[in-house]
């Protein structure tokens, strides 16, 4: 009996692989428009961190001068 109620056990946790309730839609077309929105936000995360983390400023490395200033 125990040995039974441990494959039930295997069983239902093998057989659902990922989570109990999918987060996207089962139609195709609005599933496509939740990935292109997420998608989208992941896009928009990446320019954040560089804003951030000012990567997106030109390097004081260059052998160029750059005064920096209004001018």
């Amino acid at each position: 009996m125990r040995r039974l109620l441990l494959i039930c056990v295997a069983v239902c946790a093998f057989y659902n692989a990922g989570c109990f309730i999918n987060i996207y839609s089962s139609n195709p077309t609005k599933r496509i428009q939740e990935l292109l929105n997420n998608s989208e936000d992941l896009r928009q995360i990446e320019l954040e961190w560089e804003r951030i983390w000012f990567t997106d400023q030109p390097s004081h490395m260059t052998y160029d001068r750059v005064h920096g200033g209004i001018g």
